[in-house]
């Protein structure tokens, strides 16, 4: 079943790339290995395609396999970096600046892990602190009625979807939490390239697959997250 966009969005974010295969991304990220320069120095742009493209390679030892990124349909300023970040907040906490589309975990001596994400469309975007209240692996998607109502061929996952390449949480989610209540909000893994640094989803926030499980493993329930306004 293809998911289309629009209603994906009803579940607060955005939809997986309907079935890329395999093949088309690793041959993506093959094409983003060269840029080798005169007398075999490597250019600086050459340089940083190549970490790109291992910091963004497959990981064949996940439940399911996960392809490489196609690099290319990625804006160079999205990429994973640990950058100078001037915060009052603790170690470890999330910082979600859906203006700029990015992600930062805080880290010490006033750096941060930063990566480049996917947010809330207009009239979707929120801010405020939360924190993570559940963690999941592979989780189970279940379509919103909205979804249903719209495109009936989704029913036969009212009962919920499993994890799977094609389930729109992808690999890991955090899933945020205020007062004690889910607030319906996640971050989430995306399989999507060309959504990174856009405003497509009803309020959650994506990661490529490769930067959310680097930041999942680095965060425990309880984590503090703040989100600024846009």
């Amino acid at each position: 079943m293809t998911i289309d966009r629009k209603d994906a969005a009803l579940a607060g974010f955005a939809p997986r790339a309907p079935f890329l295969s395999r093949r088309s991304f690793l041959a993506g990220s093959a094409a983003g290995l060269g840029a080798l320069g005169l007398g075999g120095c490597v250019t600086a742009d050459g340089a940083l395609m190549a970490e790109a493209a291992k910091t963004y390679g497959p990981l064949p030892d996940e439940k399911f396999a996960i392809p490489a990124v196609d690099i290319k349909k990625v804006d160079p300023k999205y990429y994973r970096r640990t950058v100078q970040y001037a915060s009052k907040e603790a170690p470890g906490t999330i910082v979600v600046d859906p203006g700029k589309f990015y992600v930062y975990r805080i880290e010490e001596d006033g750096m941060a892990t930063r990566y480049g994400a996917n947010v809330g469309r207009d009239g979707f975007l929120w801010s405020g602190d939360a924190y993570v209240g559940r963690k999941s692996e592979w989780a189970t998607w279940t379509p919103p009625k909205e979804m249903i109502k719209r495109q009936p061929e989704a029913a036969k996952y009212a009962r919920g979807m499993p994890g799977g390449l094609d389930n729109p949480l992808g690999a890991r989610t955090l899933h945020l939490y205020q007062n004690g209540a889910y607030t319906l909000y996640t971050i989430y893994a995306s399989s999507d390239p060309e959504s990174i640094g856009s405003g497509i989803t009803s309020g959650c926030v994506g990661l490529l697959s490769q930067d959310m499980i680097h930041l999942y493993s680095r965060t425990p329930v309880k984590t503090k997250v703040v989100v600024l306004p846009a």
